[in-house]
């Protein structure tokens, strides 16, 4: 399997978007999303790319895969 690639939290936000995710609001530099079943995300919108972790952990608490991820990039 690759590695993830390298995005910022706005590029995160919007493939979390694609992914059905709507941004519900923004508490200082930490931008809240919710699905429809209610499963909710909090990404921290701090100058440059989030760290590979902090992304693998977005997304497996938003329930993808690392593929359906990329495949939403």
């Amino acid at each position: 399997m690759p590695r993830l690639p390298s995005i910022s939290a706005r590029d995160a936000v919007r493939v979390f978007e694609k992914g059905g995710y709507v941004v519900t609001g923004q508490k200082g530099s930490h931008v809240k999303l919710v699905n429809a079943r209610g499963t909710k995300i909090i990404i921290p919108n701090h100058p440059g790319d989030l760290k590979r972790p902090l992304l693998k952990g977005l997304i497996k608490d938003a329930g993808f895969t690392e593929d359906e991820f990329r495949k939403l990039l």
